[in-house]
């Protein structure tokens, strides 16, 4: 993985400390254009993966880098699924048979004797699968070498001790996309002793990981004691804690850290994207 990721929270109006930081951010990026746009400074500024949700959006965003190669030869994006607020809200404007219409992949008939089997059967990774292929719908043609599952469904699962779901996940990933499978959590050290626990080696975890402990369950001593002497790919977000923490001072923590795979930040402007970049590289 790259050292350097770009993320998608800026574009839809995401921000964890700030209800004025978001409506600007909701005016800025209301228009495809815009995210296009500030997607190509990050490029410019060196940055090769978009680390992204599956908001309907993004999937105008696939469409223009489909019709660009060239502009876009080499960059990467990884998905991060499921999106779940476009679910609700496809089964409110579309009833539920639009929506399974909207976004389930192939033959729709098909589709639905699947899922109406696995329904009736309580066939939990039978119904995974087909939000995975539904969700990826969107990249295809696009190189996404590693696919996320979000914390809102990796840290329920964790919850509920439903841990072969975990492992059909992962070799659904493998077998299907070609792709390497990644966790985002809440909870870094206890996923890692669980997907260990049922044989996922060295996995790919990105989680909250900042200088002030900010949604970071267990503790920050926990996070960097299991980050110093645990084997897996720890990909570090959330490092400026939601702007609580000054860019520098939040990198340089980051950074120091061992073993980080890879650091992912957002931002909205050429001037932020430059200078994370630019301190991210100077630190190492």
């Amino acid at each position: 993985m790259d050292r350097i990721l770009f993320g998608d929270n800026q574009f839809f109006a995401v921000n964890h400390l700030s209800d004025e930081k978001s409506r600007a951010q909701s005016i800025q990026f209301r228009k495809n254009d815009a995210i296009i746009k500030v997607l190509d400074i990050a490029i410019e500024e060196g940055v090769k993966t978009f680390m992204c949700t599956t908001h309907d959006r993004i999937s105008s965003v696939c469409d223009h880098i489909r019709a660009n190669p060239a502009q876009y030869k080499g960059f990467k994006i990884y998905p991060c699924m499921p999106y779940a607020h476009k679910y609700a809200n496809a089964v409110t404007e579309l009833g539920i048979v639009g929506a399974l219409k909207e976004y389930l992949p192939g033959n729709i008939f098909s589709t639905l004797a699947k899922g109406g089997m696995a329904f009736a059967r309580k066939d939990f990774i039978a119904m995974m699968e087909l939000m995975i292929d539904a969700e990826m719908k969107m990249f295809k043609g696009i190189d996404t070498p590693v696919i996320f599952i979000q914390n809102v469904i990796t840290d329920l699962i964790l919850g509920l001790g439903m841990k072969d779901v975990f492992k059909a996940y992962h070799e659904y990933i493998v077998k299907k996309y070609n792709a390497e499978p990644g966790y985002i959590t809440m909870n870094m050290p206890l996923l890692l002793d669980t997907l260990e626990g049922i044989g996922i080696k060295n996995p790919i975890i990105c989680s909250s990981i900042n200088k002030i402990g900010f949604r970071m369950s267990g503790g920050k001593e926990l996070y960097e004691k299991t980050i110093r002497e645990r084997q897996f790919r720890p990909i570090a977000m959330q490092v400026l804690a939601a702007g609580a923490i000054r860019p520098n001072e939040a990198f340089e923590y980051v950074c120091r850290l061992p073993n980080i795979e890879s650091i992912l930040f957002g931002a909205s402007s050429r001037e932020h994207i430059k200078n994370s970049v630019e301190t991210i590289k100077k630190i190492g």
